[in-house]
C-alpha cells in the first residue's frame, strides 16, 4: 500500500509542478545526490520554509527527482491537528511516510522519538522548522528547537540541507477562495526552489561550550532529560538548540535573499 500511495501522490505532485506550473530549481543535483547516494548509514535532514499546505509533497515534484520511489521518499514532520484528524487520514498520511507532531507538546514528545528513529536508521527526514505556514514573504522566522534537538540526539550526525522555495503560496493561497484555500491547487504559476549547501556543525565543540553554561533560573523548567554522555542539562540544551537554530535560520535566510535576487533578473 505504501508504494501505491507514494506513487500516486508523487505522480499528482509531478503533474502540478512539472506540467501545470512553471518550476525552476537551482542546485537540484546536490539534493538528488544526497537522497540517492549518500554514505550508508548517514541520515539526511532537509529543512525548508513553509509557504503553503502543499509544500510537501509538491516541492519534490520537479523534473528528474525520484518522488514516486517509496524507498527513497522522505519522512516528513506533519501537524497532527491537520493531517491526523481521523482514522482514514491517519492511515493515509502514515502510508505517505508522515510523522505526526503535536503542536505545543515540546521537543521530547513521543512523536519526536519516532522522528529520531528515522535518523537513527540512516533515513531522510524533512522538517519545516518555522513550525507553521506563512505566505507574506517576510524573512525566515525564528525556528522551533525540535529540529536542532534531533540533530544533537541522533546517534550519527545527519547531513543538514537547507532548501528555500517561493510560488507554492500562489498554487495554494490560504485565503483566495471565499476567504479559504481553493478546493484544488491552482495552475499557471511560477515556482522557484533553491537547494543550499549542507550546514556544518562542530557538535563536539558546541557541546563543550554548552556544558559550561551556568544555570539560568529565569526560565520555566520543562523537565527535559539530561543528554549523556556530555551531561547536558536543560540550560545547556537551551543554549545549544538556540545556537544551532540560529545557524540554520541564517543559512535559510541567505538562500531566501539569493532567490529574491534570482527572481529580479
Amino acid at each position: 500500500p505504501r508504494a501505491a500511495v507514494i506513487g500516486a501522490v508523487g505522480t499528482i505532485a509531478k503533474a502540478y509542478v512539472s506540467l501545470l506550473n512553471t518550476t525552476t530549481v537551482h542546485n537540484a543535483d546536490a539534493l538528488h545526490r544526497l537522497v540517492s547516494s549518500r554514505p550508508p548509514g548517514t541520515p539526511l535532514l532537509t529543512v525548508s520554509n513553509h509557504m503553503s499546505t502543499i509544500d510537501d509533497p509538491f516541492m519534490w515534484g520537479f523534473k528528474g527527482f525520484p518522488i514516486t520511489d517509496s524507498k527513497l521518499a522522505r519522512w516528513v514532520l506533519t501537524a497532527e491537528d491537520i493531517c491526523f484528524r481521523n482514522v482514514f487520514m491517519s492511515y493515509m498520511f502514515r502510508l505517505g511516510k508522515c510523522v505526526p507532531i503535536t503542536r505545543g507538546a515540546g521537543i521530547y514528545q513521543d512523536h519526536m522519538n519516532e522522528a529520531l528513529e528515522v535518523l537513527s536508521t540512516g533515513g531522510w527526514l524533512h522538517s519545516f522548522p518555522e513550525g507553521k505556514v506563512a505566505q507574506d514573504h517576510q524573512p525566515i522566522r525564528r525556528l522551533k528547537w525540535g529540529t536542532a534537538s534531533l540533530i544533537v540526539r541522533a546517534p550519527v550526525t545527519p547531513i543538514v540541507l537547507p532548501i528555500v522555495h517561493t510560488g507554492f503560496e500562489k498554487v495554494m493561497p490560504e485565503k483566495s477562495f471565499f476567504g479559504r484555500r481553493p478546493p484544488l491547487p491552482l495552475c499557471g504559476k511560477e515556482i522557484k526552489i533553491i537547494v543550499g549547501e549542507p550546514v556544518d556543525f562542530d557538535l563536539p565543540g558546541l557541546k563543550q561550550v554548552a556544558a559550561m553554561i551556568p544555570q539560568d533560573t529565569s526560565f520555566e523548567r520543562k523537565g527535559w532529560p539530561t543528554i549523556t554522555p556530555e551531561g547536558l542539562d536543560e540550560a545547556a540544551q537551551r543554549w545549544l538548540y538556540q545556537k544551532m537554530s540560529d545557524k540554520i535560520q541564517s543559512a535559510m535566510e541567505s538562500l531566501r535573499k539569493t532567490l529574491l535576487n534570482l527572481k529580479q533578473h
